[in-house]
């Protein structure tokens, strides 16, 4: 795997090891916390300093019925878990919300094509496969992108991503990626709010692609 250039935030991290990130986002940095063991021991690390922080907090008694309450939300898995496990390109997280099956495809024309993986009021979740000097029309944002690269790699105005790279995109970023020569790109991206494209027959598309 290339040297990974691009990590996550730390902020991003804090917030993920506090449950507080929408579940979109909360794949992407699974995804890469399972690929990028620097930011990985950034995660252990938030973790440890919250479990420290509630050692110290004091207990308070509660009822037969909030107990049991509480302990069947942590029994269900809400937010995903990192792993180093792979199927080919996809970590682990990729893998268990495509429920171990390979990505449905759609194309959105000039060989790009998406899988989205999740999508409602918290944002979406989406596979985007982008063929070798294929560029997605330029655009901003009108909240937070965040793109993992899975496979291949892609160049834009703010540099170059390869496998494990995140870009973090948000309103004041205008781009125009590119997959770069080689393999197709694949990448894993989470948004909040629609993109921002400059060129019409992209807007008049946006709606039937969800993008």
């Amino acid at each position: 795997m290339n040297q990974i250039a691009h990590h996550m935030p730390d902020a991003l991290l804090a917030s993920y090891a506090a449950g507080n990130l929408p579940h979109p986002y909360a794949l992407v940095v699974a995804a890469h916390i399972s690929l990028c063991v620097e930011c990985r021991a950034g995660f252990e690390a938030h973790q440890a300093a919250g479990g420290a922080v509630l050692e110290t907090v004091d207990t308070v008694d509660v009822s037969d019925a909030l107990k049991s309450d509480v302990m069947a939300l942590l029994d269900t898995p809400t937010v995903p878990k990192p792993t180093f496990e792979r199927a080919g390109v996809y970590p682990g997280p990729v893998m268990e919300a495509l429920r171990g099956k390979q990505p449905r495809w759609r194309s959105l024309g000039l060989g790009v094509r998406q899988s989205i993986l999740a999508g409602g009021s918290e944002g979406s979740v989406r596979l985007l496969y982008i063929p070798p000097g294929q560029a997605v029309p330029d655009h901003g944002h009108n909240g937070l992108e965040l793109t993992l690269v899975l496979q291949g790699s892609f160049s834009d105005e703010t540099g170059r991503f390869g496998v494990g790279d995140l870009e973090v995109a948000d309103q004041d970023l205008q781009h125009t990626p590119i997959a770069d020569a080689g393999e197709a790109c694949i990448c894993l991206a989470a948004t909040d709010a629609p993109l921002r494209f400059t060129s019409l027959v992209p807007r008049i598309l946006q709606p039937l692609f969800g993008i």
